[in-house]
């Protein structure tokens, strides 16, 4: 991304886009008094969060038993309700469907393609579904400290265990597959990359064609088989992206907090809630909605305008899509792809 002389003024930024994700599919209800569980406690919560400033809602839901749903039929039946509650919302589908552990601290998995494939299914459709690349380790244990599991099923071992050795299947061929149909549907594939060598590979996904829609993303920097929350792996991975594109940063526990201060101030958005982190300062809680609260306390500092649900979905260019490989290169400013005998660097010559 490019950052000339006048790029931290606010005036010269995005709104910020403040995504939340208040469902913690990776906790038990009870380990938390944030963590909704029936129905109607979870379409109160997306409401709670637009009021207090998120735009984005990524999404899991629950069964009436607390565990976290497989079933399509019950997000199709959330989304419905979302769709009459918080309209102008960004509704976020996780393109894991729910990996939490079965009772005892089984394994923490994703269903399987042909399942995860089906998001491209939903009825009503949600406007994103969020999509990794590249199979890879996701033990979001690995920078949690005691203090940050503390009164939590997390620290009990066989949770730990489970979520320790979780891995996210997404080789070549499902992505390939799951954009097609993402893309076919009019759903708008939400990248969630973890370093600079996941956006290479959707360089090249692009660059062959096979994805030709904006690029929004999220650099999650969770650790455990992804970059940890060290600001130069974070000013890599935003040096690496387009300047077209739109970036969200994603972190892990009390990290969150002064990653998202640098993102606000450099002009990219946010990313909040229970599923990232369940703390303010050390040792006290705070809530989804405290946590949408305080990015828009801290932008208001800043002097940054937070975005309203249509400024949101204008900045993700929702339902936009290229009609080639060069026409999506171009509108995010990576240089054109090689004509056959060219020599140097392919620069974009003026029309």
């Amino acid at each position: 991304m490019n950052f000339p002389d006048d790029a931290l003024l606010p005036e010269n930024q995005q709104p910020l886009v403040i995504q939340v994700a208040p469902y913690g599919p990776e906790f038990l209800p009870e380990d938390s008094t944030d963590i909704p569980v029936t129905m109607d406690e979870q379409i109160q919560k997306a409401v709670d969060c637009w009021n207090a400033g998120a735009t984005v809602l990524h999404v899991h839901c629950r069964e009436a038993d607390g565990k976290g749903s497989k079933r399509l039929s019950m997000f199709n039946e959330m989304l419905a309700r979302l769709r009459q509650a918080v309209p102008d919302m960004v509704l976020q589908v996780g393109g894991s469907i729910s990996f939490a552990p079965e009772d005892g601290g089984g394994d923490a998995k994703w269903l399987s393609d042909d399942t995860r494939h089906m998001l491209a299914e939903l009825d009503p459709k949600p406007d994103q579904v969020t999509i990794a690349i590249n199979t890879n380790q996701m033990n979001i244990t690995e920078l949690m400290s005691a203090d940050d599991v503390a009164g939590t099923s997390l620290a009990h071992p066989a949770y730990q265990a489970a979520y320790s050795e979780m891995t996210i299947p997404s080789g070549p061929g499902f992505v390939a597959e799951h954009l097609k149909r993402l893309q076919a549907a009019g759903i708008q594939p939400h990248f969630m990359l973890g370093d600079v060598g996941q956006l290479e590979t959707v360089e090249r996904l692009i660059r062959r064609g096979i994805y030709t829609g904006p690029l929004v993303l999220n650099w999650v920097g969770i650790g455990g088989g992804a970059d940890g929350p060290n600001p130069f792996n974070m000013m890599e991975f935003i040096r690496r992206t387009p300047p077209g594109a739109v970036l969200t940063i994603e972190s892990i526990m009390r990290n969150v907090l002064p990653l998202n201060t640098m993102a606000i101030a450099m002009g990219l958005h946010v990313r909040v809630g229970i599923e990232d982190n369940l703390w303010g300062k050390k040792g006290e809680r705070l809530t989804s909605v405290q946590q949408v609260e305080q990015m828009v306390r801290i932008a208001r500092e800043l002097h940054r305008e937070v975005a309203t649900g249509p400024q949101a979905k204008a900045i993700y260019r929702i339902g936009e899509h290229h009609g080639s490989a060069g026409d999506t290169l171009a509108a995010l400013g990576w240089e054109p792809n090689r004509r056959p005998g060219q020599r140097g660097v392919p620069l974009r010559l003026a029309a």
